[in-house]
């Protein structure tokens, strides 16, 4: 069926596909699952968003963008698929909210950027020499800078006899889909495509976004351990709710994250409160968007959790949402392009910065097949080719390319990894490896047995799987409890650097909320400048696997030599990178 856009001069026009489950519990929530591109991707006027919805009943409902009212009709068909088709001309990005019968669904954040990637089916992968899924007629070329990239990209289809079905424009980069049959004919046009003048390089994808959760499978502490408590985290919501109530001349501004996870959980009550179509009346509530999950404790609920959970609902308690009182509005965005793994990142991640995020949060990443940890074992935790590896690396420099060219204020905090590995060499794990002011790599730890001040270095030791070396910048607490299904149960203890990271997220929109002036490498500076010490001091020789972080040098503790801290790995601490975020308001720039 055809499908166009009726045209109504200033109001949105949507065109909306629903189908309707037989029989639904009147009490079901209305929850949207999914929200990608679909159709013709290429498109930018006018696009088609494809959502998979539960909850609706038969009958009337109502879509709004931005609180807005959606024009729409309703058709037939079948399943739990609905499609919405926008003309984009004079709209903006923002949450899109499902409404019948007084209920309402969990906002989710669509998107009207251009980068968007196609995911390959089941019967579009096949295993490789390395034992890894890898996609049969689905890559990536990136053209080179000084040509224009659709342009390039439709040409080198009509040679090759495939077709442009996805794009990250602001890279240069163009998704095609190859005629070929198998690894070997694929491999064969990549390495044709990849001798073309006007292409810098060809990017496969190997294994898709479900398995992009890399296992930190060492035991857990001791339940009753405050793991946050090595960071300062109650210290330093006192200081931003009390601090920034008495001293009036502290203003503060609104900040947006985006995190790239594939869903929250909404039924959790850590989440619930976060449903209905108005979050932003409030302007000083955290406001979450999120695709639903169907359960409370995945690693997207876990990592979010870390900044937007509610408070004293038994399960996790969210940084950012623990300044709701005293906070600007920050607002939370969770969200993949696709299912079509690290492009698909990138895509969404150019996305969510196009749609103002400030700091973005990866909780992934990847090693290439052979890298080995410390101890000289293999590593078989998300582990990609040679060849996969060098696509994913040409992509990523690009992305942070452009982000200092053209967003240059814009942070990304990436996980070291759990792979008891080095976090700072490209041939064994990415992003972390990239070296730019604009990537904050965290390291793990957990509290130690010691009865010892929470400034001591004793305090807490290094999380034994956490990836090590100079890259990483601070380390932070990796075990959290996760989301739950009822309120005032607790929830089951995750750990890995997936979780540190959140925690340094929100410190830096934090930090950034009370000084928006603030530079990347400022913020690096203050980080490491306001942290704690964990390990033993190894003057800056190699230290095999007990080197945390990067040692703290004596520019970072007022160019005292003496100073004790010199030497020592870095442990985040949120209470006094907030107090001196405070102090900079008052240096002369």
């Amino acid at each position: 069926m055809t499908c166009t856009v009726p045209h109504k001069r200033g109001l949105w026009s949507a065109l909306l596909f629903l189908a309707l489950p037989v029989t639904v519990a009147a009490a079901e929530p209305i929850r949207i699952q999914q929200l990608q591109r679909c159709g013709d991707l290429l498109q930018a006027q006018t696009q088609t968003f494809c959502l998979r919805v539960k909850g609706l009943q038969a009958g009337e409902w109502q879509a709004r963008l931005n609180g807005e009212r959606l024009a729409q009709q309703h058709l037939g068909s079948s399943g739990e698929t609905l499609q919405l088709q926008l003309d984009t001309d004079g709209k903006r990005s923002g949450p899109l909210v499902l409404e019948q019968q007084g209920r309402q669904s969990n906002p989710v954040w669509l998107s009207l950027g251009t980068s968007h990637v196609v995911a390959a089916t089941e019967d579009e992968v096949a295993e490789n020499m390395d034992g890894l899924t890898s996609y049969v007629d689905l890559v990536s070329v990136v053209i080179e800078e000084e040509y224009d990239g659709l342009e390039q990209a439709e040409r080198l289809a009509e040679k090759y006899g495939a077709r442009v079905v996805g794009m990250i424009p602001p890279l240069n980069t163009y998704q095609l889909r190859l005629a070929a049959k198998n690894l070997d004919e694929r491999d064969a046009t990549v390495l044709r495509l990849g001798g073309e003048v006007s292409v810098d390089a060809v990017v496969i994808e190997e294994s898709g976004a479900e398995d992009g959760i890399e296992a930190d499978t060492a035991s857990a502490p001791p339940a009753d351990n405050e793991e946050w408590a090595s960071n300062r985290f109650l210290d330093a919501i006192n200081f931003y709710q009390r601090r920034l109530q008495q001293e009036s001349g502290v203003e503060t501004h609104p900040i947006r994250i985006g995190i790239i996870e594939r869903d929250v959980d909404f039924d959790a009550p850590d989440f619930s409160d976060y449903t209905g179509a108005d979050c932003r009346a409030d302007s000083r509530r955290l406001c979450l968007y999120a695709p639903d999950a169907d359960q409370p404790d995945g690693h997207g609920s876990t990592v979010s959790g870390i900044l937007a959970a509610a408070w004293d609902k038994g399960g996790n308690s969210g940084f950012l949402r623990g300044l709701d009182d005293v906070g600007p509005g920050f607002d939370v965005i969770v969200g993949r392009d696709s299912d079509a793994g690290i492009t698909a990142n990138i895509a969404a991640s150019v996305n969510m910065v196009e749609d103002g995020v400030r700091v973005l949060n990866w909780s992934w990443g990847i090693h290439r097949v052979g890298a080995i940890d410390v101890n000289g074992d293999p590593i078989d935790s998300l582990v990609r080719s040679g060849i996969a590896m060098s696509g994913y690396e040409e992509l990523l420099e690009e992305f942070f390319l452009w982000l200092r060219e053209e967003h240059p204020n814009v942070v990304v905090v990436n996980s070291a990894g759990n792979g008891s590995s080095f976090s700072g060499r490209d041939e064994y794990r990415l992003p972390s490896s990239f070296v730019t002011d604009q990537l904050f790599v965290v390291g793990g730890h957990q509290r130690s047995e010691k009865d010892v001040p929470v400034d001591d270095a004793a305090y807490a030791v290094k999380r034994k799987a956490s990836n090590i070396d100079m890259r990483v910048d601070i380390t932070a607490a990796a075990c959290v409890r996760a989301s739950t299904a009822k309120a005032d149960e607790e929830g089951e203890v995750h750990c890995g650097t997936s979780y540190a990271t959140p925690l340094v997220t929100g410190l830096l929109a934090a930090m950034l909320s009370i000084n928006p002036e603030l530079e990347p490498d400022q913020l690096r500076m203050l980080l490491r400048r306001s942290a704690m010490t964990i390990g033993e001091e190894y003057d800056f020789e190699p230290t095999e696997g007990d080197d945390l972080t990067a040692p703290i040098l004596p520019s970072e503790r007022a160019n005292d030599l003496n100073n004790p801290d010199v030497g020592h790995s870095a442990r985040l601490d949120m209470y006094k990178a907030l107090d001196l975020t405070v102090q900079s308001l008052d240096r002369v720039r």
